[in-house]
C-alpha cells in the first residue's frame, strides 16, 4: 500500500478534527492577510512608477511623454501577460462571476500573476483605469487557489472566493465595511452568519495590512470639512438625476467601443489604434492618467486649479467657464480613456474611473452653480464626494456599496443622508433603463449569471450534461412493430427514441402508443413509422437550464430529447432535474 504524503494525511487529519466553519475563519485571516499584503505591493509600484515617470515635469507646458507613456505600459502589459503567463482569460469581477456560475469556482493560479502585474504596468505609464478590479481578481484568485489545494466544496469555495474579493477591496480603500456589503451585493454571497462572518475577518484583515504598510500619501481618504445643510437637498437630487445619467453614458460608451475595437480583429490593430488614440487624449487631458484620484484629491484640498497643469489651458486655469468646461470634458472623455486601455491590451478596472467620473460631476455642478451666484454657496468637496457614491452605485448597480464606501473613505458618517438620496436617485434612473450593471450584462445574455433569486441561481449552475438519460433503447426507422416488441422485453422504460445508423434523430415512440397493438402478431410487419411521434419541443446541450424548464412546462411533457445538430445524445427527465436540483441546493447554501 502506497504511503500518504504529510499533506495528505494533514487534509484527513482536518476533515476529522476541524469542522469546515471554523477552519473557513482561519483562511479567512490568511487570505485577508495575502489581500492585504497584494494591495500593498500593486498600490506601491504603481505610485513610485508614476513619480519616476513624471515627477520631473513642468506643470505650465505640456510634454510628450505623456502620448509614449500609456502605449509603452499596454504593450509591456501584453507581453506579460499574453506571451509569457499565457494568460488568454479575461480579467476583473465579470471573470469572478463566470468562474463561480461556471466553473465551480476554479482559478488558475497564474491570475493573480497576470492581474497584479499587468495592471501595475497599466497604470503605472498611465492607462487610464482602477486597481481595484485586478486587487479584487488576485484576492479571489489567492481564494480559489487555497481551496482548491485543501479540496474544499463548492459552497465554501465560493465563499473563499468572496473572502479573497472583499479582502483585496478592504486593503486597496481601507474600508471594511463597504467591503463586506461588497461581497453580498456584487459577489451576490448569500447574507447568512455563516458567511458574514469570513467576511467581515477577511475585510478587517486586509484593511488593517494595507493601513501598516501603505503610507498616506498612497491611501485613498478624504475629509469632510462642512456638515451637510438640509436646504441643499434639492441639488442633492438634481445631482442624482444626473448621475444616473452620467452611469448610463459610462455603460453606453464602454461597451459601445468595446463593440468596435472586437471588428478590428486582430491585437495587434487593437493595440496600436487604442494606445495611440489613449496617449493623445492624456497628452491634451492630463488628469486622466491613471485611476484618477489624485483629481479628486485636489478637489478636496482646494487645489482645483492644478488640474490644467501641463495643458493647453493652463494660462486660462483662473477663468472659471474654461475650467467648467474642462472638467465636463473629463467627465466625458474618463470612460473613453479607460475603454481604450482595457481595449488595447491593458489589464485593469472600470471601478476607479466611475468613481472619479461621480466626484467631477460633482464638483462641475457645484462649482457651476456656486458661479451663477444667487444662492448661498455650495460645499463642493461635499457635492464631489456624493457624486462619486452616485455614479458608481449606477454604473455598479450596487448603491450600498457605493454609499458605505464614500462614508468609510470620507471617515464619517456626516454626509450619509445625501448619500443615500443621491445614490438612490441615480440607481433608480440607471435601473430603469438598463436592468443589468456593466459587469452582469454579458453573463445575463449568455444566461451564465448568478443572483439572489435562489431558484435561478441553482438553475444556472445546474448542466443539462448532469442529467442527461443516455441509456434508452434507440431503434431504426426501418424498423417494424415485430423488432419493436422484442426491445420492449427488453427495456425498462417507456420511450423509445428512433435514430438513422449515423445517430441523426427521427423521431420518438411512446409505448403507450403502441400498447393496443403489440400483442397482435398480425400486424407485427407494420412499419413503427406508424407510431413514431415527434415532440414539440427538444433540447440541446448548450441550453441554459432554465431555458429547458420553461420548455417542460409549455409542452407539460416528462421528457424531452436532447438533440445537438441534428445528432441524438439522450432524454432530459423533470425527474432527474429535480433530484439534481436539490442536491445543488444543499451544497449552494450557507446555512
Amino acid at each position: 500500500m502506497q504511503e500518504r504524503s504529510p499533506f495528505s494525511r494533514f487534509l484527513i487529519w482536518r476533515i476529522k478534527h476541524v469542522p469546515d466553519s471554523y477552519f473557513v475563519l482561519l483562511l479567512s485571516v490568511i487570505i485577508g492577510l495575502a489581500a492585504g499584503m497584494s494591495a500593498f505591493l500593486l498600490k506601491s509600484f504603481v505610485f513610485y512608477i508614476k513619480d519616476l515617470l513624471t515627477g520631473f515635469f513642468d506643470k505650465s507646458s505640456q510634454n510628450l511623454w505623456y502620448i509614449l507613456y500609456p502605449g509603452v505600459g499596454i504593450l509591456i502589459s501584453l507581453v506579460l501577460v499574453h506571451y509569457l503567463l499565457k494568460d488568454k482569460t479575461t480579467h476583473g469581477i465579470p471573470r469572478i462571476l463566470y468562474v463561480i456560475s461556471r466553473l465551480d469556482g476554479k482559478m488558475r493560479w497564474h491570475k493573480y500573476f497576470s492581474s497584479m502585474l499587468g495592471s501595475s504596468f497599466t497604470a503605472g505609464f498611465g492607462g487610464s483605469i482602477g486597481l481595484e478590479s485586478p486587487i479584487i481578481s488576485a484576492g479571489a484568485s489567492i481564494a480559489s487557489g487555497i481551496s482548491q489545494q485543501l479540496r474544499l466544496n463548492y459552497k465554501n469555495t465560493v465563499l473563499l472566493i468572496g473572502c479573497g474579493a472583499a479582502g483585496a477591496m478592504a486593503s486597496i480603500f481601507t474600508t471594511p465595511i463597504a467591503a463586506v456589503v461588497f461581497g453580498l451585493e456584487v459577489l451576490l454571497l448569500d447574507l447568512t452568519t455563516a458567511s458574514i462572518i469570513p467576511l467581515l475577518i477577511a475585510s478587517v484583515t486586509g484593511a488593517i495590512t494595507a493601513k501598516l504598510l501603505l503610507s498616506d500619501e498612497i491611501l485613498i481618504h478624504f475629509e469632510v470639512t462642512q456638515p451637510f445643510e438640509i436646504h441643499d437637498m434639492h441639488f442633492y437630487i438634481l445631482l442624482g438625476v444626473i448621475s444616473g445619467m452620467v452611469s448610463l453614458y459610462y455603460s453606453w460608451m464602454h461597451h459601445s467601443i468595446r463593440k468596435r475595437f472586437l471588428s478590428f480583429g486582430s491585437r495587434k490593430k487593437r493595440f496600436i489604434f487604442g494606445s495611440l488614440a489613449l496617449g493623445l487624449l492624456i497628452f491634451i487631458f492630463p488628469p486622466l492618467y491613471g485611476e484618477g484620484y489624485e483629481a479628486i484629491k485636489l478637489v478636496m484640498t482646494g487645489e482645483s486649479d492644478q488640474l490644467l497643469n501641463n495643458t493647453f489651458l493652463f494660462a486660462y486655469k483662473d477663468v472659471w467657464w474654461v475650467f467648467i468646461l474642462f472638467m465636463a470634458s473629463l467627465v466625458l472623455l474618463k470612460v473613453i480613456a479607460t475603454s481604450l486601455t482595457v481595449e488595447a491590451g491593458g489589464i485593469g478596472g472600470i471601478f476607479a474611473p466611475a468613481a472619479v467620473m461621480g466626484g467631477l460631476t460633482g464638483f462641475a455642478l457645484s462649482k457651476f452653480i456656486n458661479h451663477l451666484g444667487f444662492m448661498n454657496p455650495l460645499h463642493e468637496g461635499n457635492f464631489t464626494l456624493v457624486g462619486m457614491a452616485a455614479v458608481l452605485g449606477g454604473v455598479l448597480h450596487a448603491p450600498l456599496t457605493a454609499i458605505f464606501l464614500i462614508a468609510e473613505m470620507s471617515n464619517g458618517y456626516e454626509l450619509i443622508v445625501p448619500l443615500m438620496m443621491t445614490t438612490a436617485i441615480a440607481f433608480v434612473t440607471v435601473k430603469i433603463v438598463s436592468p443589468h450593471s456593466i459587469f452582469t450584462k454579458q453573463l445575463a445574455e449568455s444566461g451564465d449569471l448568478l443572483t439572489h433569486d435562489k431558484d435561478k441561481t441553482v438553475l444556472t449552475l445546474l448542466n443539462i450534461k448532469q442529467v442527461i438519460d443516455n441509456d434508452l433503447l434507440t431503434i431504426s426507422p426501418d424498423a417494424t412493430l415485430g423488432e419493436l416488441t422484442r426491445l420492449i422485453i427488453k427495456s425498462k422504460r417507456n420511450i423509445f427514441p428512433v435514430v438513422e445508423a449515423d445517430n441523426t434523430y427521427v423521431g420518438v415512440i411512446d409505448m403507450d402508443d403502441v400498447r393496443k397493438d403489440m400483442f397482435n402478431q398480425k400486424k407485427y410487419n407494420e412499419p413503427i413509422s406508424t407510431y413514431m411521434i415527434q415532440a414539440k419541443e427538444q433540447v440541446s446541450t448548450n441550453e441554459p437550464m432554465e431555458r429547458v424548464m420553461e420548455k417542460f412546462r409549455k409542452t407539460g411533457y416528462f421528457n424531452l430529447p436532447v438533440i445537438d445538430n441534428g445528432k441524438y445524445v439522450g432524454f432530459v427527465s423533470r425527474a432527474n432535474i429535480f433530484n439534481a436540483y436539490r442536491q445543488v441546493l444543499k451544497d449552494v447554501t450557507i446555512e
